[in-house]
């Protein structure tokens, strides 16, 4: 488990699925037994547009409910990464899509983790929509901000009804992902 209190933002674009990996990976943090706060923002427009997802996971209550300086970044966009960059903490972790984002910045003080998550959740699982789940999985298995157990048990209560397995293997599919993923600057 990660040290506590932990900021983390994912961020990208409307119709990437970012608020909803935000509520998933709070609801899990509460699963686990935390203290977890989540809000988001996006654009005007229902798709395209600028989205965000904020989660604050501590053991204590949460004060203010707005990330500060994070933790962990996904960037599931360019636009995303060069907005957000800025507020990643030295030593955090940055995890992109590496066919979304195409550059980080060199020599930055932070653990980058890049794997393919909608190309792969397209072509492995056939469902590009799952690409968030597919990041959330490699996120958590990267950082270790809330167990997989946990995040499984939040899939399960949080998602459509039917989409719970496709979902499952998204998350058990980005886990294997942190794995392997390349890692550096």
């Amino acid at each position: 488990m990660s040290v506590l209190p932990i900021q983390v933002r994912i961020a990208g674009y409307g119709g990437q699925g970012v608020v909803l990996a935000g509520v998933l990976l709070g609801r899990a943090a509460l699963e686990d037994g935390f203290f977890a706060v989540q809000n988001q923002s996006y654009g005007a427009e229902a798709r395209g547009g600028a989205a965000r997802s904020e989660v604050l996971i501590s053991r204590e209550p949460i004060i203010y409910p707005e990330v500060l300086a994070a933790d962990t970044l996904a960037a599931m966009s360019q636009a995303a990464l060069d907005r957000y960059a800025p507020d990643l903490k030295a030593g955090g972790t940055l995890v992109v899509d590496a066919d979304l984002v195409a550059r980080v910045p060199q020599g930055a003080p932070w653990r980058v983790v890049r794997a393919q998550f909608a190309h792969l959740a397209d072509h492995a699982l056939g469902r590009p929509i799952v690409a968030n789940v597919v990041m959330l999985g490699c996120l958590v298995a990267a950082t270790n901000v809330v167990s997989l157990e946990a995040l499984h048990r939040a899939i399960a209560a949080s998602v459509p009804k039917g989409s719970e397995d496709l979902n499952r293997r998204a998350l058990d599919l980005g886990a294997t992902l942190a794995e392997s993923a390349p890692a550096g600057t």
